[in-house]
């Protein structure tokens, strides 16, 4: 080998180690590249991590402030229930106990004598007195019977007492 094929082999090994070099050094360069694109896309998934999670919390929150707010009304609108029913049940309770009070009531007005009525039959009932009383003096306790075939009146008589009359057919009526 000569010094100009040496030379030439040496200026062909330059060319091809110069295009290695530059290979390696545009190699690296895209590793560089690559790698910072990558630590640019591991800051922003954890940004976006980060993001996702406050996403996540305010809408988290938000529903549960509207989940507090719907309870909040059905709350209401049970106590609003519970104090009707209790005006209801309070209500049918007073009007029951009208009913239950109002009916007997009706019928003992509509049944009974009222208070004049009353006052009537007790001036009548001492007239009565009065009379059987005047009546039992004049003989009201006198106990007749219908005697015999031919069904004729007879009393009864006490026979202990003594016999009145000009024939001495005249008796005490018994109880006298």
């Amino acid at each position: 080998m000569t010094v100009r094929q040496m030379d030439s082999g040496s200026q062909a090994m330059d060319e091809a180690a110069m295009k290695f070099g530059l290979l390696m050094e545009s190699a690296q360069a895209h590793q560089k590249l690559a790698e910072t694109h990558l630590d640019k896309l591991r800051a922003h998934t954890q940004d976006l991590d980060g993001v996702v999670r406050d996403e996540i919390r305010r809408t988290l929150v938000e529903e549960l402030q509207m989940l507090t707010a719907e309870s909040r009304r059905a709350a209401e609108v049970l106590r609003r229930i519970r104090h009707s029913i209790g005006l209801r049940v309070a209500v049918f309770s007073i009007a029951v106990a009208i009913l239950c009070t109002g009916i007997p009531v009706a019928i003992a007005r509509w049944f009974l004598p009222s208070e004049s009525d009353i006052a009537g039959m007790r001036a009548r009932r001492d007239e009565l007195t009065a009379s059987i009383a005047a009546l039992e003096r004049r003989g009201g306790r006198i106990e007749l019977r219908r005697c015999g075939e031919t069904a004729r009146l007879c009393v009864r008589v006490d026979r202990t007492a003594p016999a009145y009359g000009e024939k001495a057919d005249y008796y005490i009526v018994e109880g006298y």
